[in-house]
Formats: C-alpha cells, sequence, structure tokens
C-alpha cells in the first residue's frame, strides 16, 4: 500500500500519524510503498532531505538509523527531540541551543556480537535492527578506525579459541594506553586459547585482553601486556575491563563543557558539589578543579578505579559506593552543595528526584541520555518551581536516534 509519511518517531522511523503507523527508513513528506507488516519496499515520492548513505551497511546493521537523512535536517531534529522532551515536562519556552554533532570515526566503545558459523568462520559485527541476525562488519562509519583495524584479525583468532563455541561477545574500548578487549565466551579458556589472546594482545598493541561468561558478571585478565589508562582532565584512571565510557573523546569534550559553564559562577575552594552516578571520573575530575566533589556511584570497581586516581592528585574528591536507586540522597543531606550534577543511566533517576526537587539547592546540571527520562524527571522540577537556565543537545551517537542533553535547571530566589 501507499503511504504519506507525516514525522519522524523517536527511533527514527517514519511515522503515519492518523493510522499510528511506523516505517523504518522514510521520511517526513515522503510517499512511499509498504507491506503488510510497515516495511518499506520504494519510496515515490522522496524528500529533499533524503541522502544516499555512506555506510556499505547501512540497512541491515542495527547500529545506525538516520544515514539516509541530510546532516543538517538530522541536526534539527536532535535538537527539536530536546525541545519537544522538555516541553512534556512542563518547561515550554526553552531556547534550546544547537546540537553538538560529533564528526564519524571517534567512537571509541563497540559491543560487538560474535557467532561461529558451521564451517567454523566468525561472523563479527552489530545486530540488525529488531533482529537476531548480526551483520558481519567489513568497516564502520562511526567507529575509529584503530577499532575497525581490529576486526579482521579478531575474526581469525578466533576462530582457533576452543572456548568460543557458538555465540559470543567482544566490548572494545579505546583507552589512552591503547584497545583494551573484554571477551563474554561461550566456553573456558585454558592454557592454549590464553597463548593465542596472549599473541594477539602482543601483536596488535593491546595492553589488556580479559574475559567472562557468556551470561555472567564476573571478569579475569586472560592477557596484560601492560598498564591500561583513560585520562580526565590531566588524570590517568585504570578502568575495569568493559568499563562505560563516553562514546566519543568529541562528546565527552561537549558534556563537561556544558556541566562547567552550567555551575554557579561564585564557587570558593571550600564549595561542595554533589556528582551522581559518578562513574570512572569522567565529570568528577573536570569539576573538582572548581570545587570539592562527593561522588557517589554504586558500581564498586568504578569507585576503587576513581578514588585510587583521585588519592593520587589530593584530596578534592571523595569517591563514595552507594546505591542512589536504594538510598537516595535526603533533602537534608543535600543543604551541603553548592549545586549537584546528576548523570543517571538510561532509566533515570526517579528515586533521587523527589528529594532533589524539594531541595534548598540552587542549581542542578541534569546530564541525560534519555528523553523520556528527561521528561519524567524534570516533570517533578517544573512543578517544584525549578526553571530551565540552559539546554544543550549533545549528539555523541552519530546517525542513530540516541540523544544526550545536559539541561541545567535553577530554582528561582
Amino acid at each position: 500500500m501507499q503511504v504519506v509519511i507525516d514525522a519522524l518517531g523517536a527511533s527514527g522511523d517514519g511515522v503515519v500519524t492518523c493510522e499510528r503507523r511506523f516505517v523504518p527508513g522514510a521520511l517526513p513528506g515522503e510517499t512511499v510503498e509498504v507491506s503488510e507488516k510497515d516495511q518499506l519496499r520504494a519510496v515515490l515520492a522522496p524528500s529533499p532531505d533524503r541522502v544516499e548513505p555512506p555506510c556499505p551497511h547501512f540497512g541491515h546493521c542495527g547500529g545506525c538509523a538516520m544515514q539516509h537523512l541530510a546532516l543538517e535536517s538530522y541536526a534539527a531534529w536532535k535538537r527539536a527531540r530536546l525541545a519537544e522532551a522538555l516541553f512534556r515536562a512542563g518547561f515550554h519556552d526553552v531556547a534550546v541551543e544547537a546540537p553538538r554533532v560529533t564528526p564519524p570515526q571517534t567512537r571509541r566503545r563497540a559491543d560487538l556480537a560474535l557467532r561461529r558459523q558451521a564451517d567454523g568462520s566468525v561472523v563479527l559485527g552489530f545486530h540488525g535492527r529488531a533482529s537476531g541476525a548480526v551483520e558481519d562488519l567489513t568497516t564502520c562509519l562511526v567507529l575509529d578506525p584503530a577499532l575497525v583495524a581490529l576486526f579482521e584479525p579478531l575474526r581469525m583468532m578466533l576462530r582457533s579459541l576452543q572456548a568460543f563455541r557458538r555465540e559470543g561477545s567482544a566490548v572494545l574500548n579505546l583507552l589512552n594506553s591503547g584497545p583494551d578487549l573484554l571477551l563474554r565466551l561461550d566456553g573456558v579458556p585454558h592454557a592454549q586459547d590464553r597463548a593465542a589472546l596472549a599473541a594477539f594482545a602482543a601483536a596488535h598493541g593491546l595492553p589488556r585482553i580479559a574475559g567472562a561468561p557468556l551470561k555472567g558478571m564476573a571478569t579475569e585478565t586472560l592477557a596484560q601486556l601492560g598498564p591500561v589508562a583513560i585520562r580526565f582532565a590531566g588524570v590517568d584512571v585504570s578502568p575495569p575491563p568493559g568499563a562505560f565510557l563516553q562514546a566519543t573523546p568529541q562528546g565527552e569534550a561537549a558534556i563537561v563543557d556544558a556541566v562547567l559553564d552550567g555551575l554557579p559562577r561564585k564557587l570558593t575552594a571550600k564549595s561542595r558539589i554533589a556528582e551522581l552516578h559518578a562513574g570512572l571520573g569522567t565529570l568528577s575530575f573536570p569539576l573538582a578543579q572548581r570545587a570539592r566533589v562527593s561522588a557517589y556511584e554504586s558500581a564498586s570497581e568504578a569507585v576503587t578505579a576513581l578514588d585510587v586516581a583521585a588519592r593520587r592528585v589530593g584530596g578534592r574528591i571523595a569517591a563514595i559506593r552507594r546505591d542512589l536507586a536504594r538510598q537516595p540522597l535526603s533533602a537534608k543531606e543535600l543543604e551541603a552543595f553548592a549545586a549537584l550534577v546528576l548523570d543517571p543511566p538510561f532509566g533515570g533517576a526517579a528515586d533521587q528526584m523527589p528529594a532533589l526537587a524539594r531541595s534548598n539547592l540552587q542549581r542542578i546540571i541534569y546530564v541525560s541520555c534519555n528523553p523520556a527520562a528527561l521528561t519524567r524527571d524534570g516533570k517533578l522540577l517544573q512543578a517544584a518551581g525549578w526553571r530551565v537556565a540552559k539546554a544543550t543537545p549533545i549528539d555523541q551517537f552519530l546517525w542513530s536516534a540516541q540523544l544526550e542533553a545536559v539541561v541545567v535547571f535553577e530554582k528561582p530566589r
């Protein structure tokens, strides 16, 4: 059947509003032919914003959804998504800044699916959209070339591993010390596998390779040829295997700049900032250049890594292990801080928001990776009289539907 596309949905699908249809790959204003299951069959009248996708894997790989949309219109869509999220929260007159869009070939983190075929060959890549299929990648236009260069050598090495039977995953982080690899496998690595991994690490400049069960959490070091480090504000932190990092250095820098710009202007050496969900210290170390930081984090390995690095550079950061979902900071505890920086997981900070809304804080800087969660959390602040002082969209995940943002909330005096 033929339909006309009205808008782009939150996942980047073309939306036929009156029929509640969502058509992947279609753009607003287009007349398209779709299947009974709303799959795009043909573009009969293309949008002037349609461009040729630059990646040969586009449409099969689930990593990118928006390569067919011209970059200027793509950036405007991301900006509008943040404006809509804040509008839904009750903030109706926010001047959203232009998005900070990171360039291609800069992403430093990849979580790749692995499959062994019947002939022993290895499929390595990202899952298809809403599919269990894995697109076998020959290239990737969003990843740093240093990671893409490991695709084929990694395939060849995995063929020889007895611990890789049918399924696995490879988490690659590009650290300042070089690529860091965490393999999740469906078998147990023995001496021959460990020797192969050590040889691979030496040949391709990986200081560390770690392993974990495919369906477990415990990790072990399988090969270590040198120290590992990621640098935040000039401070080296040794991350655990597979650690969460901001997706790109450029995106990280944009987030840091927006957070620092959102701080109160009259901070002193004795001022204190609360940082919730601090991770390894991506924001902790830049914040510590402005004030003393109480950095709260639930993951014990991240807290340890942050604490060790913080102790090397003085006592301006206190790394505190605390599950903020089970034990959020109270309004009374928040009285000690001049400002609060909140960088919650994808689900947001529902358990913490009531105390934040009624607190005596004057400034909350919310680093969001989910517009829907930002809407829900922001509603509580809006109802308590907070306003948005600044909203900055940050597009770390180029050509995807994901959107990050830094929103500065302040309470009128």
